[in-house]
């Protein structure tokens, strides 16, 4: 039988069609909704062995090459080495051990890993600022080396000998001998100085200057200073005078910060490939100069120079600050960055062993580059009948004014320079772009929800690229050196300790020193040796304070050493370059004022409610009394089952667990 239907009354109508109009509005909304941009997972290192060669790459670079090799000689030769082990032992292991676990521990970079105790954040602030600076600092050392590198290209180096357009007349290529020569003439026959130019051009010697007054004023110029000094650096006669930016020195910077880029834009699976090569590659480099120096002429007396002890340069003060600010140096420690790269290790990745480990390939280098630079020295002490004293120099001045001098006397020499450069660069290149991963981790672990969706991470990279670029700008014009020495002196050559006495305070008293030991316990399944402990508590930081307080007895206001000159800086420039130094370590107070401030009751009440470590369920040890902790939810994602903390089922029970955890507290 037919269904019978009736016609719809006009409030049926009303109602279908307001049914419909519903239905085609919810449609719409969904479909013009904006589509939510998913938070991408934190990253993991690809394979465990890409932890240990950023670790090697990033602390093992030029304060290995240039800067050990000449302290040890300084400060005793062969003696040297019992201050460095002792340093080695007492403050580099155990603080970069501390830096790398907490990182891991954490999952979190240098400001983050202070959760632990949020009152000491300021620590984390304090590394960011040094990195940064740092950052700026360490490329201009690229940007020179890049330059001597694309010079090195030629058949006969410019900086081996006077026939250039930057030479001046009182440039001469054995300028050594003369000056020598000009003294025992002076002294022997006790004539005038026009006499002595007279001698010396009856001797077939020219090119001198042509108004000499006495031997005091005798400035024989040499080719490779003068190729540092006036076509590098155009230097100009002090930083109250800057100058124009040298194009050329400027087109250099701009590659260094470009291939810093494109190493560290992709994040740290692309460059933990790159570091094999930058990493392994300048060992190759050292090898082949220390063969090729050994057998150069004077070679043993070089090394002879770098190793035989001289046991009284041990009461010394600043022998031992030398030693402490070495390891802090070559260690790359409090600049955050250790822990940025620990971060990136599965949860149970064992950084313990991955420390020692570094700690004998970084010594060893160390000891290594002394052999490669000391037999150099050697020779050119021979060539230029002098003593391996009077050539031994640090710093930019070794790199860029003594080796280049050394293998324009070699046979062959583009080759050598160009071997020499490539070398320094790859040990820079590696230190460079993991200092900027490491500024880049603070950032993106401060607002991951901003930072870890689409390619914003790849623009904030090239904003701190081009930023840092910018201020590099003004250690590239005439008077770029003088501000290059300022940010060198100032920014973090004492202020790192005071930054390790407060981690390792922080981590032991605040934190508790025992409670960390649990979470390691925790994470590598063994208990790591009691002494570690005790390191941390007593003995790490009473020796970053010692040696601290002996670097400010033995403080003296910055100066630039120039061949015949010492530039004096002028105090307003020396205030500057204090406040490099405090913009850092003011964090630390400022922080501990600013959560104090923030807490209620008190002042007991707020300390401890400021002090409470902000942790994650998985990082809770057994038995752990909860009221003294603030308890994180994990929302199930990639990142924990990525760094083998759970798999996903265990992921999502944890957050329920969490929840409950905490409704019952």
């Amino acid at each position: 039988m037919a269904q019978e239907t009736f016609p719809l009354t006009a409030d049926e109508k009303l109602a279908t069609e307001a049914t419909a109009l519903t239905s085609v509005t919810q449609d719409v909304e969904e479909a013009t909704e904006p589509v939510k941009v998913k938070v991408k997972a934190r990253e993991v290192w690809a394979k465990k062995i890409d932890f240990l060669f950023a670790l090697i790459g990033f602390s093992v670079g030029l304060g290995n090459v240039w800067r050990f090799p000449f302290l040890c000689y300084k400060n005793g030769g062969g003696a040297f080495l019992i201050p460095y082990f002792i340093a080695v032992f007492l403050g580099g292991i155990p603080s970069f051990f501390l830096e790398v676990s907490l990182g891991q521990f954490m999952s979190e970079g240098g400001i983050g890993v202070w959760k632990i105790a949020p009152l000491f954040q300021g620590i984390g602030y304090a590394s960011a600022v040094i990195v940064f600076i740092l950052n700026c600092e360490y490329n201009i050392i690229l940007t020179w080396a890049y330059y001597y590198l694309f010079a090195s290209f030629t058949s006969v180096l410019p900086w081996s000998n006077c026939d250039n357009e930057w030479n001046t007349e009182t440039c001469h290529v054995d300028h050594r001998k003369i000056t020598n020569m000009i003294g025992n003439i002076t002294n022997y026959l006790n004539i005038t100085a026009v006499n002595v130019n007279a001698s010396l051009v009856d001797l077939g010697i020219t090119g001198l200057p042509t108004a000499l007054t006495n031997e005091t004023q005798v400035h024989i110029n040499d080719p490779v200073t003068e190729f540092w000094e006036r076509k590098v650096l155009g230097l100009s006669s002090g930083i109250d005078e800057p100058g124009v930016v040298k194009w050329d020195l400027c087109l250099c910077l701009l590659l260094a910060w470009v291939i810093v880029y494109f190493c560290i834009w992709k994040g740290i699976r692309s460059s933990g490939k790159v570091m094999y090569f930058t990493a392994t590659s300048p060992y190759v480099f050292m090898f082949i100069l220390l063969i090729r120096g050994l057998t150069l002429e004077g070679a043993m007396d070089g090394i002879k120079f770098y190793l035989i002890p001289d046991f009284s340069r041990l009461t010394d003060p600043q022998v031992w600050v030398d030693a402490g600010t070495q390891i802090f140096y070559s260690y790359s420690l409090s600049l955050g960055t250790l822990a940025a790269l620990g971060s990136y290790n599965r949860f149970n990745h064992n950084s313990f062993r991955d420390a020692l480990l570094f700690a004998g390939v970084n010594s060893f280098t160390s000891l290594l580059a002394g052999f490669v630079i000391f037999s150099i020295l050697g020779f050119m002490a021979v060539r230029q009948g002098v003593s391996v004293a009077d050539v031994a120099e640090s710093g930019p001045g070794l790199a860029f004014i003594a080796y280049p001098e050394a293998v324009s006397q070699m046979p062959v020499a583009p080759l050598w320079s160009v071997l020499f450069f490539t070398m320094i660069i790859l040990l820079g290149l590696d230190s460079q772009f993991v200092g900027v991963e490491g500024f880049i981790t603070f950032m993106v672990d401060l607002y991951p929800d901003v930072f870890r969706k689409g390619h914003r991470r790849e623009i904030l990279i090239g904003i701190v690229c081009a930023i840092s670029f910018l201020i590099g700008l003004s250690m590239v014009s005439q008077g770029g050196m003088y501000v290059f020495q300022l940010f060198d002196y100032y920014s973090s050559s004492r202020i790192v300790m005071i930054v390790a006495f407060f981690e390792c305070v922080v981590v032991s008293y605040v934190y508790g020193a025992d409670r960390f030991q649990d979470n390691l316990e925790m994470m590598y399944g063994f208990r790591v040796f009691p002494l570690v402990k005790w390191m941390w508590k007593l003995l790490t930081p009473l020796f970053t304070m010692s040696i601290f307080a002996l670097g400010v007895i033995t403080y003296s206001e910055i100066s630039y050493e120039r061949k015949f000159v010492t530039y004096e800086y002028p105090k307003w420039a020396i205030m500057i370059g204090w406040t490099l130094g405090l913009c850092s370590v003011i964090n630390i107070p400022i922080f501990v004022v600013y959560r104090l401030y923030k807490q209620k009751g008190s002042l007991r009440n707020r300390l401890r409610l400021a002090s409470k470590p902000i942790l994650k369920k998985h990082q809770i040890r057994v038995g752990e009394d909860l009221n003294k902790i603030n308890i994180v939810l994990e929302e199930p994602d990639e990142s924990l089952e990525a760094n083998g903390i759970m798999d996903g089922e265990t992921n999502r029970n944890t957050h329920s667990s969490a929840i409950s955890t905490i409704t019952t507290m």
